[in-house]
């Protein structure tokens, strides 16, 4: 699981990197506008980065203690899984969120950049 993880931050972090200068290809950048996107591709690397190892890690506790409540109680079966599905799935919301920030911020033009 650590491995898919760690392949997955990988992948996501080099798209980032290279859609930067893609974004800025279309008209005349500065180096001071490299700069910035360099920075913001990095910082949004990185955000996905902690919030898909905090979704994975909130996702596993869910699962792990739903299915101890199962096992304890298998008559609850039922009402922990709708619980646990809403609850994996806002989880999982919260990942999104954190992408599509992330490429706002890739390709939204701060201040006429």
């Amino acid at each position: 699981m650590l491995k898919k993880i760690l392949v997955l931050c990988f992948t996501i972090t080099s798209l980032m990197h290279f859609a930067a200068p893609l974004v800025m290809a279309a008209g005349e950048v500065s180096n001071a506008q490299y700069g910035y996107y360099g920075y913001i591709a990095l910082g949004c690397s990185f955000g996905l980065a902690i919030a898909a190892l905090g979704g994975s890690i909130g996702m596993s506790n869910a699962v792990v203690s739903a299915l101890n409540g199962m096992a304890r109680n298998p008559g609850a079966a039922g009402k922990i899984t709708t619980t646990l599905l809403i609850g994996l799935a806002l989880i999982e919301s919260l990942v999104i969120y954190t992408l599509v920030i992330a490429l706002i911020l890739l390709f939204v033009k701060p201040y006429g950049m």
